[in-house]
């Protein structure tokens, strides 16, 4: 996959949704500025509902391939949207290589990947759920800087509390992928627990 694949329909798009989404759910975004302009970036956070990637679409204006499970592709209401906005189609039924590649290409041309490191919508009554390892794996193979997000609130009409903040950005470099790991799971708790507050 080329980095600028869908970059027409996603500037579209984005151009549409954010005026709209600021307005309907009030949104507060912290850290933005900390989202690098250039290289290849990993942005990644916890995953509470379907909207969480509009947050980063609206903070920055760089094009970012999210990574979205297959079914949003199988469904012709939402299939349009992902793929006229270069989004990554993941089959989480299998280990995915194609979809990992796709990903690997767009970071070694310098672009952006967002995904959510717990790998499907947290419904539950936990914190988080637990970070797989794909985000710092292909970090580490790229060279690629993560950029750690915490959402938090709710995603109603004029929200009170609807919130994101971006963390510091940090490389992989000497760490193992099990330290990567860890420390980018504390740093989205620490983000979530930040907007909490």
């Amino acid at each position: 996959m080329n980095k600028n694949d869908g970059k027409f329909g996603y500037v579209f798009l984005r151009t549409i949704l954010k005026p709209i989404f600021k307005f309907y759910y009030n949104p507060t975004i912290i850290g933005k500025e900390k989202i690098p302009k250039e290289g290849n970036i990993l942005i990644v956070g916890n995953h509470k509902h379907i909207m969480d990637q509009c947050l980063t679409i609206i903070a920055t204006k760089r094009m970012i391939h999210w990574m979205a499970k297959r079914e949003y592709f199988d469904d012709w209401k939402t299939r349009w949207f992902f793929k006229m906005s270069g989004v990554i189609r993941v089959d989480r039924a299998i280990k995915d290589e194609v979809a990992k590649s796709e990903a690997l290409d767009v970071l070694r041309q310098g672009g952006a990947i967002g995904l959510f490191p717990e790998g499907t919508r947290n419904k539950t009554d936990k914190f988080m759920l637990p970070f797989k390892f794909g985000a710092v794996s292909m970090a580490a193979k790229t060279d690629a800087t993560l950029v750690p997000f915490g959402i938090s609130g709710d995603y109603k009409f004029r929200s009170k509390n609807l919130k994101i903040i971006y963390g510091e950005p940090f490389k992989v470099g000497d760490m193992t992928l099990e330290e990567a790991n860890k420390k980018l799971e504390k740093e989205v708790g620490k983000l979530m627990r930040q907007g909490r507050k």
